[in-house]
């Protein structure tokens, strides 16, 4: 068992964690969610060892081991991928280093009676003990599988820590953190820079976990496949709840009708016996029995009722200037990057007061025609044109990082206000959060959810009638995700947004556009209605459906003209190899899962195996080729 004892932190007045008390028991996964700011990764720290509390304390096993992922880490930028990782079983190589080495000594020796022999022969046998923890022949495979699994490829082994992202190298430290396997594993918005299938794969992984589990994350349907026990972290305290995060919400619900009940009927007993006592103490001869009345009533424990919205951002637009009826057009446009072709012959109008969802897999190029629609990214062909009096404002993904580290919290508004706005700085700052010497603070030093809050805040600095947000939501609690949705639903512009967040699109707009082999298709309906019409459950099922293959050449070329037999028949023959494809990519997945299991290469017949995996690619690429060649004779691509 871990136990977290009257655990209180404070900064200055302000209460941030007020003795909090729970019990962690062994094997449980427990979600910590709660508002930006409320005391998660605060807390998160202190389990973790890497902050103190201002009072209380931790009880844990001894020899337990905890690893926690923190949002800033330290890689070696020149270690390969592999390498890289691979330095998570330092302490088994270091060992078998020692055990190799005295193994060479003993062979070099013939002094058996000797003591110095004698202590070597210990010192192996204690070695040889501490190894049996490890599976050393093991190590490489099983680090090769996370890594995959977290969405590597065997290409990206070789390359330096220092040509990734920084969510790439998240995915290092993620998997150095997994293959340790800590008795206690804490995992601080572990999902932010992961796509969907590396998502589902963590949550297998967590859900097989041996060890105990706490995640901070604002994933709903993460929480809800992973943790098992919710904490939520509210007003200095904590509320438990050893329930998935559907049925928390329900429960929650039926608490606070209960307190709320009990807290109205508990003011009308003492706004009763207040009225009672003040008309006994107008009479001389009651003083004495009001004023026993009155020390009765302040003993009396108070119900207090958590305050919803608490201390909560609050987003209001700017007023916006008309746009002209037609906001923007894109003609006939088509997008490469060298060889890889994004789409190709797409049309998008956009007209004044649409609201329209972008969605389909990552890669589809959801985020590639936002940036042509913004004019932040030229198309390989095709026309964009923007109406009369159309004021944009766009929303990265990557929005908050993009903030200058070294800019205070007020210069970056301040850089991003028209002049019109800048008396108002201060006013905006303090809806998002961010009052008093919050405003002196460095982005630098700015939490995940901060930085989000900011970026956001400076958007709305410029009136605008065109917004564009690409995953708005990254980073935001799942109550600034409501207050988000609410005020986009007020605003009265045009709106455009890329989300995989079902929770957050519904209701949100009224048009989608699904993005999908190299094409659109318009749905006109909200998010819920586009899933009845794919017949899916949810925006994972959307992320994961098979796509088109697309063509990789950069410009179309010029094909003879068919005749409507013709076509009908080249059109047979590419059905027939995207069924030869796919059969093809099942084999060499099945293969590919066990080419990655532990005991592969002590099977006699893998070299066999290994044979049939390299044949099978080479057939795939043929067939693509094939597939390539008969779409451009049928449609020109």
């Amino acid at each position: 068992m871990y136990y977290l004892r009257d655990i209180s932190v404070k900064y200055g007045e302000r209460i941030l964690l007020d003795e909090v008390s729970f019990m962690i028991s062994p094997k449980e996964r427990i979600g910590l969610i709660g508002r930006n700011g409320a005391g998660k990764s605060t807390l998160l720290k202190i389990i973790a060892g890497q902050s103190l509390p201002d009072s209380g304390g931790l009880e844990f096993p001894t020899k337990t081991t905890v690893g926690y992922l923190k949002q800033e880490f330290e890689l070696n930028e020149m270690q390969t991928v592999l390498d890289e990782t691979m330095t998570c079983h330092s302490e088994a190589i270091a060992l078998q280093e020692q055990l190799d080495d005295i193994n060479l000594q003993l062979t070099t020796r013939d002094d058996y009676e000797s003591t110095s022999y004698s202590r070597m022969l210990e010192e192996l046998a204690d070695l040889s003990g501490r190894l049996e923890h490890f599976d050393i022949s093991a190590l490489e495979v099983e680090t090769i599988k996370v890594l995959k699994g977290l969405g590597f490829v065997d290409s990206d082994f070789s390359k330096k820590v220092a040509e990734l992202s920084g969510g790439w190298k998240m995915r290092i430290e993620l998997a150095k953190l997994l293959l340790r396997m800590p008795d206690l594993l804490l995992l601080d918005e572990p999902t932010n820079h992961l796509d969907i299938e590396s998502i589902i794969w963590l949550e297998n992984y967590l859900i097989d976990y041996p060890g105990t589990v706490m995640v901070i994350s604002h994933d709903i349907q993460f929480l809800e496949n992973v943790c098992i026990r919710i904490i939520e972290v509210e007003m200095g305290g904590v509320f438990d709840y050893k329930l998935r995060y559907s049925k928390f919400l329900e429960e929650k619900e039926k608490q606070k009708t209960i307190q709320l009940a009990a807290y109205e009927n508990q003011q009308k007993d003492i706004a009763q016996k207040e009225k009672t006592i003040n008309r006994f103490m107008a009479s001389a001869t009651k003083t004495k029995m009001a004023q026993s009345m009155q020390k009765l009533l302040e003993k009396v424990e108070r119900i207090e009722i958590p305050v919803e919205a608490g201390k909560a951002m609050t987003i209001r637009f700017a007023e916006i200037p008309r746009s002209g009826r037609d906001v923007i057009r894109a003609v006939d446009v088509s997008k490469s990057f060298g060889k890889k072709v994004v789409f190709s012959h797409v049309d998008i109008t956009l007209e004044r007061g649409d609201r329209v969802a972008f969605v389909g897999q990552n890669g589809q190029g959801k985020t590639t025609m936002a940036k042509i629609i913004a004019r932040l990214l030229a198309p390989t062909s095709g026309l964009v044109e923007e109406g009369s009096n159309m004021h944009l404002s766009y929303y990265a993904q990557n929005q908050s990082e993009l903030l200058d580290p070294k800019s205070t919290v007020l210069q970056v508004m301040e850089d991003k206000a028209p002049e019109e706005m800048r008396s108002r700085i201060r006013n905006v700052l303090g809806s998002f959060l961010f009052s008093g010497d919050d405003a002196e603070k460095k982005v630098s030093v700015l939490s995940g959810g901060e930085r989000a809050r900011l970026a956001m805040a400076s958007l709305i600095m410029k009136p605008c009638n065109f917004l564009i947000l690409d995953e708005p939501t990254n980073h935001l609690d799942i109550y600034s995700k409501e207050i988000l949705k609410t005020a986009l639903k007020d605003y009265a512009g045009t709106l455009l947004v890329i989300s995989h967040d079902r929770e957050f699109l519904t209701g949100l707009t009224s048009k989608v556009v699904e993005f999908k082999g190299g094409k659109i298709r318009e749905f006109l309906g909200d998010i819920d209605y586009f899933l009845s019409k794919k017949k899916m459950d949810n925006m994972r099922e959307v992320e994961l459906q098979k796509t088109d293959i697309m063509s990789s050449v950069d410009t179309p070329v010029m094909v003879r003209k068919l005749d409507s037999e013709d076509s009908k028949k080249i059109k047979k023959q590419i059905q027939y190899v995207e069924r030869h494809i796919e059969k093809l990519e099942g084999e060499i997945q099945v293969l590919e899962i066990k080419l990655s299991e532990p005991n592969f290469y002590s099977d006699p017949h893998f070299m066999e195996t290994n044979k049939k995996y390299k044949t099978l690619q080479d057939e795939l690429e043929v067939k693509m080729l094939e597939w390539e060649t008969l779409s451009f004779e049928v449609e020109g691509i």
